[in-house]
């Protein structure tokens, strides 16, 4: 049996292909990954959490971005967060951030390997990425990782009177504002 051997992607080759692409894709280093739509839930948390970063951060150096524009992470990935905030100034015909200070996910059952582990991993390897939040959508509820000292440690953070405090940003966000209007399932 003769097979062809495909050439590994680059970074380079996967930016120029996914240009020319309708849907957005995410690179893994190895192979794109389609970018599928959400919930309802979801939005409204990107929606708030997008609002509250674009307020407290209003005249300051940090800018908050959200899932349309793309980030690299780790060695070899590309990733479209759901919102990160970069504190270097962007180009505006910039496509790719390379500097993202801190980075939001918003969990689905669909995402929560990649999220905890994958994504968790690139992130921790991108010098410039101080904290990493995974925010949940069945409660009021996120896991933030942070770099302090130079480890990456872990925190929980739950219930709508916790506030998410993102020192390396001076802004604090109570829990209450990202879940404001979000009505959780019950079982």
């Amino acid at each position: 049996m003769n097979m062809a051997l495909q050439k590994p992607w680059t970074r380079a080759s996967f930016l120029d292909w996914e240009a020319k692409q309708e849907l957005r894709f995410e690179f893994d280093g190895f192979q794109p990954l389609a970018r599928t739509g959400g919930t309802a839930a979801h939005s409204s948390i990107q929606r708030n959490l997008i609002a509250a970063l674009a307020i407290g951060l209003r005249g300051k150096p940090c800018q908050p971005h959200g899932s349309h524009l793309k980030i690299q992470v780790g060695e070899r990935s590309i990733r479209y967060p759901d919102a990160f905030v970069v504190c270097t100034p962007v180009p505006p015909s910039a496509t790719v951030v390379t500097e993202p200070v801190v980075i939001f996910e918003i969990l689905s059952d669909s995402t929560a390997s990649t999220d905890f582990v994958t994504k968790n991993a690139e992130y921790q390897a991108t010098t410039s990425v101080r904290r990493y939040v995974i925010l949940q959508q069945s409660s009021a509820s996120a896991a933030v990782f942070s770099r302090d000292s130079g480890e990456w440690a872990a925190a929980e953070l739950s219930g709508v009177n916790a506030s998410l405090d993102m020192p390396e940003i001076g802004l604090s966000i109570p829990l209450a504002e990202i879940y404001a209007g979000v009505e959780f399932e019950t079982d």
